[in-house]
């Protein structure tokens, strides 16, 4: 299964039902999310600053990701952004392989 990190957004409708529901609701609301898509929540906190929650998840793959991050957007109580993390392992994977470039006036 692949990893990612989704950096969660509030909108102003977001944040009424935040207040409404509570943390506790809205992480249960994701985990079944996320569980149905085949997937698990690793962790899911609440945070100051740019984001309003951090939730790191495995999932199938970048088209259940991508599945996820349409949905919640376009339901309009946040904006995510999703971040896809590699292993250690994949790193070196991706450091074994040969890719033919040249940079632009070289």
């Amino acid at each position: 299964m692949s990893k990612y990190l989704f950096k969660v957004k509030l909108t102003p409708d977001g944040l009424k039902g935040l207040l409404s529901e509570g943390g506790s609701a809205r992480r249960e609301v994701v985990g079944r999310m996320v569980e149905g898509l085949g997937g698990r929540v690793e962790t899911m906190y609440w945070a100051f600053g740019d984001d309003d929650v951090y939730l790191t998840a495995e999932l199938p793959g970048n088209t259940s990701a991508a599945a996820m991050s349409m949905v919640v957007s376009a339901a309009g109580g946040v904006r995510t952004n999703t971040v896809v993390l590699l292993s250690a392992d994949e790193v070196d994977e991706a450091i074994r392989q040969k890719v033919q470039y040249r940079a632009p006036g070289a």
